[in-house]
């Protein structure tokens, strides 16, 4: 009888320790939700990488998750210390800024240029953050900016920055240019994931899943569209058909991460 209840007890044991039914399965990717400074991020092993049948499809990562090789600061104008690659997502730490725009920070582009592509991303802004997803830039020093160049998907706390207020300066907007419709972004604290497709001038834009704006690039239409923007005094706005793709600076903490892309 004590041998029997010894043996009951020391099976209840097992159960006890770590035996409950939420356990996490052991081949299940782990997940670290802490990045210095910020909101949790919900890092996955599992990010960063590529598939097998992406590969073979000719996608390619632009982040490794551990460094920033392939992106420099536009114009080389810092360092770049501000940006760093921190548990798997690349982020922008703006403790000290001046005037907008971070101390050694910038936005920061990759050092490859792109013509027709499949871009993907995911994109995480803390409270009230501003940041974008700029495409076509010229890197030159007569440009003091990417957007002098450039035509921007917008990245915004739709809920809390004051220029969710302006049309067109939306969370997933061809900013300036065009609204997003429908809306599908996530709140602050969230991770969104992109889809920008530039194929032959066709632009199109994808938000958590969803096509949200296309529109024709470098055509009729589209000089008028300049000309009735903010930027029509820069003559070479939305002009470039192959440039490098930037991650802006706007003074705001951002996270990034899963950046890849296709060539078409």
């Amino acid at each position: 009888m004590r041998s029997m209840l010894a043996v009951f007890m020391l099976a209840a044991g097992i159960t006890g320790c770590g035996g409950s039914a939420d356990q996490q399965p052991a081949d299940q990717p782990k997940s670290d939700t802490t990045v210095k400074g910020g909101p949790a991020v919900d890092v996955l092993t599992t990010i960063n990488e590529l598939t097998e049948e992406e590969k073979k499809d000719g996608w390619q990562l632009l982040f490794d998750g551990t460094t920033k090789n392939g992106w420099h600061v536009y114009n080389n104008k810092s360092d770049g210390s501000a940006w760093s690659a921190v548990e798997g997502t690349l982020h922008l730490d703006p403790k000290n800024k001046k005037d907008w725009q971070t101390v050694g920070g910038g936005d920061i582009v990759t050092a490859e240029e792109f013509d027709n592509f499949h871009l993907k991303l995911e994109w995480k802004l803390d409270s009230a953050g501003n940041s974008g997803i700029i495409l076509y830039i010229h890197e030159a020093p007569k440009y003091e900016h990417t957007w002098f160049t450039g035509p921007e998907m917008q990245v915004l706390d739709n809920n809390a920055h004051p220029d969710s207020k302006i049309i067109k300066h939306r969370a997933g907007d061809l900013y300036d240019l065009i609204s997003a419709n429908p809306e599908t972004v996530k709140p602050a604290g969230e991770w969104n994931q992109v889809e920008i497709i530039s194929k032959d001038g066709n632009l199109e834009f994808h938000l958590n899943g969803t096509k949200v704006l296309s529109t024709t690039m470098w055509n009729d239409q589209w000089k008028q569209m300049l000309a009735g923007s903010k930027f029509k005094d820069m003559k070479d706005f939305g002009t470039y058909k192959k440039g490098r793709l930037g991650l802006q600076d706007h003074g705001d903490p951002v996270w990034y991460r899963n950046i890849k892309i296709k060539k078409l």
